[in-house]
C-alpha cells in the first residue's frame, strides 16, 4: 500500500516550528517518523552534525533512509567512514550520483570547473542530484546549525522547502559547535578524523580546505571564493 502524501499548511508548520522549540531533538525526530514515514528521508555527508543526528534517528527508526551524494570528488576519508557508519548502524544509505562522471563533466564543461566555475560544478555534481534523489519523499531531515555560518542564521525547526515541495526538518538548527562536539565525546562517536587534521566542514576534496583560528566554521569551503553554500539547502 502506498502512503498518503501528508499535507500541512504554511501556517501549521510555523506553529509547529514554534511548539517544538522548547522540545527535545528525539521528540522532533520522533514526531517527523510518526508524521511522514515511509516518505521521509535524511540526507548527510557524514560530518560531525549529521553523526548526531544518525546516532539520535538510529534509536528511534533505524530504516529511515539517509541519502548520500557521491560528488566524485568526496575526501577518500569521507567514502570509508561512511561504510564504517554503515556497519555500526546497519544504515540504510541510497547513493545518488550525477548524470555525468567526473571524467565525462571534464570533457563536456573542460578541466576543474570546481575552480572556475564552482556554482555549476555544484549545481551538476549536487543541487540536481539531490533533486532527483527526494522526489516520492514528504519530508527531509537535515543537520544545519543556525550559528555554521551567516546563510544559516534563520533557518528554522520546520519548514517548507519550495524546490522540493516538502517538510525540512532542522532538528540542531539551535545547536551549536561545542554542543555537537559534547555529545559526540559523551557518547563516544566516531567522527571523520578530517577534523584532528583542522577541518571544520568537510565537503569536496577540491574546495575544501583547514580553517583559521577564529574564523568561522565554513570559511574553509571554497576557498578563495565568495560562496558558502553548494546550494542544495539555500
Amino acid at each position: 500500500m502506498i502512503a498518503e502524501k501528508v499535507l500541512l499548511s504554511e501556517s501549521e508548520i510555523e506553529q509547529l516550528a514554534r511548539d517544538f522549540a522548547a522540545r527535545s531533538v528525539e521528540e522532533l525526530l520522533e514526531w517527523a517518523v510518526a508524521e511522514f514515514a515511509p516518505r521521509l528521508a535524511m540526507t548527510s555527508s557524514f560530518g560531525a552534525e549529521g553523526i548526531v543526528l544518525i546516532d539520535k534517528l538510529a534509536r528511534i527508526a533505524p530504516n529511515v533512509p539517509i541519502i548520500y551524494l557521491d560528488t566524485g570528488f568526496q575526501f577518500p576519508e569521507t567514502d570509508k567512514f561512511k561504510e564504517r557508519l554503515r556497519a555500526r548502524y546497519n544504515l540504510n544509505i541510497i547513493e545518488h550520483r550525477a548524470a555525468l562522471s567526473t571524467a565525462e563533466q571534464a570533457m563536456v564543461y573542460g578541466d576543474r570547473l570546481y575552480v572556475r566555475d564552482p556554482d555549476l560544478c555544484c549545481r551538476l555534481r549536487k543541487v540536481e542530484p539531490l533533486r532527483q534523489a527526494l522526489k516520492g519523499f514528504d519530508a527531509w531531515i537535515v543537520a544545519l546549525r543556525r550559528d555554521q555560518s551567516p546563510t544559516r542564521a534563520g533557518i528554522g525547526l520546520i519548514e517548507w522547502n519550495a524546490r522540493h515541495e516538502l517538510v525540512k526538518i532542522n532538528p540542531l538548527a539551535a545547536w551549536t559547535r561545542r554542543q555537537v562536539w559534547d555529545y559526540i565525546v559523551k557518547h563516544d562517536l566516531p567522527y571523520l578524523p578530517l577534523y584532528d587534521e583542522g577541518y571544520t566542514s568537510i565537503g569536496c576534496a577540491p574546495c575544501t580546505r583547514r580553517t583559521e583560528v577564529g574564523a568561522h566554521e565554513r570559511s574553509g569551503r571554497w576557498d578563495g571564493q565568495t560562496k558558502l553554500e553548494c546550494g542544495i539547502h539555500l
